[in-house]
């Protein structure tokens, strides 16, 4: 009291030097902070392509199944491929695991999932597990009706929801059946801040079209070394339908074996993709949404059926009826997960669904909406390009007027991040759409773009046969104005480069995010792209569009 006296003794002037001081304190360490990282606030970034990097060829070859990392460790039935994935809010966990070893050939016989109990003791002392829930299991096979072509069962799979936990808390748990014995050991898990405008997780690794390649471990040693805490998979897992049943694969399946009478796949290759992930999964949640590989067409023209059972996910918790798309929070995020393989348009039941989930959002309470599915809307690349507008001319307009904040993708094979926009045009109100297709698979790296002379595709090409028909239009206005492509990168591309990598995302508070894609040639701090997305929740409310004007001096 007495410095604070002196100070008032004084006069006004040095009051008003003191305020000064401290509002110079203040803008230094929001320099800090900010000041050397662009912010969206800056208005559009002028596009960057980034050459593809011939030093770095990568190594886009599959694990082998002698690989140690994804060969059987287990005997009996005894819990193996653990993972860990959340329910809709942060009170709530699922655990799944596999017992049973899968089998493959002629004469395969399923195994019964009443045989094996499916259940998980925690708490949050290791030791101390005084807990105890149990779960349902099933297995699922993988059937063709074509001589030749070897059948699939799986393990029995295991999926127990935990319910009751406290908001980022560590807990320890074992699964399995305490009455065979078989047993996992003790794993753990935090889970999720409470939902709250100032309570965000620490880290989200964001990957895409991962596969199982020494590309693959170089990217999840990266993510690891990132430490998230949660993970979110944008479509495409194991790649198993780049091979056939007899375990032949190729980079490209229709080049190398397009006489096949169904495009077969090889089940083993989910297997071996979940035990090289679950010492990450196990402890790090990870959300999937389904990607084209996810198909998977069997006997009655059943389709991903691995993608079905294999994971377990909130859709009754957050009001769907179906696996392909559900929504989940992670404290002040509200994330979408939306299906590009599954009707979209206005009668359809994910349209309905996404209408209802999308007016129960209280942004006081989630400020940041993060929208997710496999195929993007807006990519420069050859690859995929407008493939998935039918989607985009569905969806685009519900998503931007409840205000999606960020958009992730995969499916190409490269990394991009768009500037805001919508309808493709720059718009301070849009989302920033970031494909990061470029986990690693053997099918390599998307490389040529659009924009490039002689690269612009025949419409007709683009669209993708099991999505939808075509919707693509050209262009009034602009450097594209009468075409289907662009004669230059377009203005909405801001950063893109071939390279294979995973991207992690920090909400700091209710405006602003830092978005960071690592490259997997870098050393693990050093990012390939970095930007502040922040939120204008007063310039751009939910319901309310801006026009171009006032764009202008964005």
């Amino acid at each position: 009291m007495q410095g604070i006296e002196m100070v008032l003794l004084k006069g006004n002037t040095v009051v008003v030097e003191v305020v000064v001081s401290f509002v110079v304190f203040i803008f230094l360490n929001l320099v800090q902070v900010y000041g050397e990282i662009p912010t969206t606030l800056e208005g559009p970034s002028k596009p960057v392509t980034v050459q593809l990097d011939k030093s770095f060829r990568g190594n886009a070859i599959d694990l082998p199944e002698t690989d140690p990392r994804v060969q059987r460790k287990v005997v009996g039935f005894e819990p193996e491929q653990i993972s860990v994935s959340l329910s809709s809010t942060h009170d709530s966990v699922w655990i799944s695991w596999i017992t049973g070893d899968f089998q493959i050939g002629d004469n395969i016989k399923p195994l019964d999932p009443k045989t094996v109990d499916s259940v998980i003791l925690f708490g949050k002392s290791k030791f101390f597990l005084n807990h105890k829930v149990k779960g349902h299991s099933l297995i699922y096979s993988q059937l063709y009706p074509f001589q030749g072509l070897q059948n699939y069962t799986s393990g029995i799979i295991h999926h127990v929801r935990l319910t009751g936990l406290q908001p980022y808390t560590v807990y320890y748990y074992r699964c399995g059946d305490p009455s065979l014995p078989a047993m996992s050991k003790i794993h753990q898990f935090r889970t999720m801040p409470a939902s709250g405008p100032s309570s965000y997780p620490r880290r989200i690794a964001v990957a895409g079209d991962l596969g199982l390649t020494y590309n693959t471990t170089s990217t999840i040693n990266h993510m690891m070394n990132n430490d998230p805490d949660l993970i979110l998979l944008v479509g495409d897992v194991s790649y198993a339908n780049l091979y056939l049943t007899n375990g032949t694969g190729a980079d490209c399946y229709s080049c190398s074996f397009s006489n096949t009478p169904i495009h077969e796949t090889y089940q083993p290759r989910w297997d071996f993709w979940g035990r090289f992930m679950e010492p990450l999964v196990s402890k790090v949640p990870i959300m999937v949404v389904e990607g084209n590989h996810e198909i998977e067409e069997q006997a009655g023209n059943m389709t991903f059926a691995a993608y079905r059972s294999r994971f377990a996910f909130p859709s009754k918790e957050s009001g769907s009826s179906s696996p392909f798309y559900y929504s989940f929070n992670a404290g002040g995020i509200h994330f979408v997960m939306l299906a590009a393989y599954a009707a979209y348009d206005k009668s359809a039941d994910q349209y309905k669904w996404l209408e209802k989930d999308l007016a129960k959002v209280d942004r006081t309470v989630t400020p940041w909406l993060i929208a997710t599915w496999h195929a993007p809307w807006y990519t420069t690349y050859i690859a995929h390009y407008r493939e998935a507008e039918c989607m985009k001319v569905a969806m685009e307009e519900i998503l931007y007027k409840n205000g999606v904040d960020i958009v992730f993708n995969g499916h190409v094979h490269a990394y991009e991040r768009s500037n805001r926009v919508y309808n493709y045009t720059l718009d301070p109100c849009g989302p920033v759409h970031i494909a990061v297709g470029d986990g690693g698979n053997r099918e390599k790296m998307a490389i040529k773009h659009v924009d490039e002379p002689e690269n612009c595709p025949d419409p007709s090409t683009t669209p993708d046969t099991y999505m939808g028909g075509f919707c693509a239009y050209n262009f009034t206005s602009g450097p594209a104005a009468g075409k289907f492509c662009w004669d230059q990168q377009p203005d909405y591309s801001a950063y893109r480069e071939s390279s294979f990598g995973h991207g992690i995302l920090e909400v700091k508070n209710e405006t602003h995010a830092l978005w960071t894609w690592h490259r997997n040639q870098d050393m693990y701090n050093a990012p390939g792209d970095q930007i502040y997305i922040v939120r204008q929740p007063e310039r751009c409310p939910v319901e309310h569009k801006v026009s171009f004007a006032a764009y202008s001096h964005y």
